[in-house]
């Protein structure tokens, strides 16, 4: 399939894995990317920019197509050392970033200079169209479905794609609630090039996290997700377990007084814990609503050929098959 997306970054497949915190390994990157599709490092989740740099390099050896990096600016006093992770980024070849949170305009000069081509995350028409005009080359279109932060605005991809459409010059792929053909099929019927994944490659046999995250997401039905940090404007979708339930509690009796320290247990430097090692009632971890799509774990290219494959007959079967003769 050829499309905007897959043009841009040289990809065979327009499906992008998603940055996501300690689950966005070179492992699962390279997996995603062999498969054809563009695989995303987490920034992040590497300390330091040395470590970024090691764990690029590790999925360069893994693959030799094109991968990507996720760099989330964070809304926080003291910064990670940003400039030394694009060093990271820049000094390895990567080709492909996908920013999130903050405006990335202060550093949109440095990967322009080295061939980057910037992809944004947005929950907004109105975001989509400021990070058009500071220069990104694409954006991720997130709808209230996704995991993770869904903004304010609750505003759900059978809306927000095709208003995304109406107003972006640059191409979009939809993020939130896609898992297989059907996703990708109506993300490009509402004006996407592709679509972002997010949750659905959490539960692939590559994905380096513990057996009971991807369990846990098969088992869970699309009513399984909660929002959480409402009160504190910083909404997270997030999967339902004991420590959810607790911190919901809390944000119920502390009302509009709640602070961010209050519910800190909860969601502070709990991905560890859960990831790794499985303890999946330590905190609140994201999840999107389309873990009720979710019924299996295959590797990232049964996954990709499968909704390939399957996208072929929805178009070329099903969809012509409603054509009067």
């Amino acid at each position: 399939m050829k499309t905007r997306i897959t043009e841009l970054f040289g990809i065979e497949h327009p499906i992008i894995q998603g940055g996501m915190h300690y689950v966005g390994f070179a492992e699962l990157a390279a997996a995603v990317s062999e498969a054809g599709g563009l695989g995303i490092i987490t920034g992040l989740t590497q300390k330091t920019p040395e470590d970024l740099d090691k764990e690029i390099k590790k999925a360069k050896e893994l693959t030799d197509k094109p991968i990507g990096v996720n760099l989330t600016f964070l809304p926080i006093t003291t910064a990670p050392d940003y400039p030394g992770y694009i060093d990271a980024i820049v000094g390895n070849g990567i080709k492909a970033v996908e920013t999130a949170g903050n405006n990335p305009q202060q550093y949109l000069p440095k990967l322009k200079e080295n061939g980057v081509k910037v992809i944004h995350k947005c929950t907004a028409v109105r975001h989509a169209l400021k990070a058009q005009k500071i220069g990104c080359d694409a954006v991720s279109v997130d709808g209230f479905e996704c995991g993770g932060h869904p903004g304010e605005d609750d505003i759900p991809n059978m809306i927000l794609l095709p208003r995304a459409a109406d107003e972006l010059d640059i191409p979009f792929v939809s993020s939130g609630g896609q898992a297989d053909a059907r996703s990708l099929v109506a993300s490009l019927a509402m004006g996407a090039e592709g679509m972002n994944m997010g949750t659905r490659f959490i539960a692939t046999k590559e994905a380096p996290v513990h057996q009971n995250v991807k369990d846990a997401i098969v088992a869970a039905s699309e009513l399984d997700t909660r929002l959480v940090m409402r009160p504190l404007r910083n909404t997270e979708r997030v999967l339902n377990n004991a420590a959810v339930e607790k911190l919901l509690a809390k944000e119920k009796e502390l009302g509009d007084s709640i602070q961010f320290q209050d519910i800190m247990e909860e969601v502070a430097g709990v991905y560890p814990s859960i990831m790794m090692e499985g303890d999946m009632d330590k905190g609140a971890w994201s999840c999107g609503m389309v873990a009720g799509l979710i019924n299996d774990i295959p590797t990232c290219k049964e996954l990709i050929d499968g909704i390939m494959a399957d996208a072929d007959k929805i178009i070329n079967d099903r969809l012509k098959g409603f054509q009067a003769a």
